[in-house]
């Protein structure tokens, strides 16, 4: 599958590793993976998980919750500690607490079971349009830094510092920051940010929104409790200071 990274065109295949313990499922989704053109490896437990990552270049995970070893929640913090690949949970759990609890240790997306097949390959596609052309369109302004305070935003190498300390965002996380920062002083509400962060219509998406926020604040504030760069303006939205 072609693709574009900085204006050059490469035929390296897009690679999905998918994790359950059943093995069917497995099949199932690594069958309509490579349909739509992906390179699929395969994981029954959390361990297998993370020794093929450490030894794979990955570009998506789909990762089911329940399973032996390590739980896919335990494998995604392990995940997280060392990189932002895009991870879609899948549960069979469908509860808000789960999903916002999914999220808050570093998922991007949460599938319930059982789930539509082309919802999620449309969801694999989203998280892999925004990870592999994150931020595309600054392209032609590759110097462009975004300041705020003690915050720099790198717009061509995607990195963000902390009074010259980088910090590890997530791919989601990277877009939140940068919409926020873009405009700083400006109070965008969660339904706007959800939309032009996730690509899609917002329907209920405050906890969705408010998870990544609070994920972000930890990353970049001293006392998260009393934050100075991610402001919330109550009832209406989320702001990056102006300084």
């Amino acid at each position: 599958m072609a693709h574009y990274v900085k204006g050059v065109i490469t035929l390296e295949k897009q690679r999905v590793l998918v994790v359950d313990d059943d093995r069917e499922i497995v099949n199932a989704i690594a069958i309509n993976l490579q349909n739509e053109g992906y390179e699929v490896l395969k994981a029954y437990d959390g361990l297998q998980a993370l020794d093929i990552i450490s030894t794979q270049k990955v570009h998506l995970i789909i990762l089911d919750v329940m399973m032996p070893k390590l739980d896919g929640l335990s494998t995604t913090m392990k995940i997280r500690a060392e990189k932002n690949i895009p991870i879609i949970i899948l549960s069979a759990k469908s509860e808000d607490t789960d999903k916002v609890l999914g999220l808050s240790m570093g998922a991007d997306d949460y599938v319930t079971k059982p789930f539509n097949t082309m919802e999620l390959m449309a969801r694999v596609k989203s998280q892999l349009r925004r990870y592999m052309t994150l931020g595309d369109v600054n392209v032609q302004n590759p110097a462009n830094i975004l300041k705020t305070g003690g915050l720099c935003y790198d717009l061509e190498c995607h990195t963000l510092t902390v009074d010259g300390e980088p910090v590890r965002l997530t791919p989601t996380e990277t877009k939140i920051v940068e919409l926020l920062m873009r405009t700083p002083g400006r109070v965008y509400p969660a339904e706007e940010i959800y939309e032009r962060v996730w690509g899609e219509k917002a329907y209920g998406v405050e906890n969705t929104v408010m998870v990544h926020i609070r994920r972000i604040r930890e990353k970049i504030e001293i006392n998260p409790k009393e934050p100075k760069y991610l402001k919330v303006v109550w009832g209406i939205g989320y702001k990056i200071e102006k300084l």
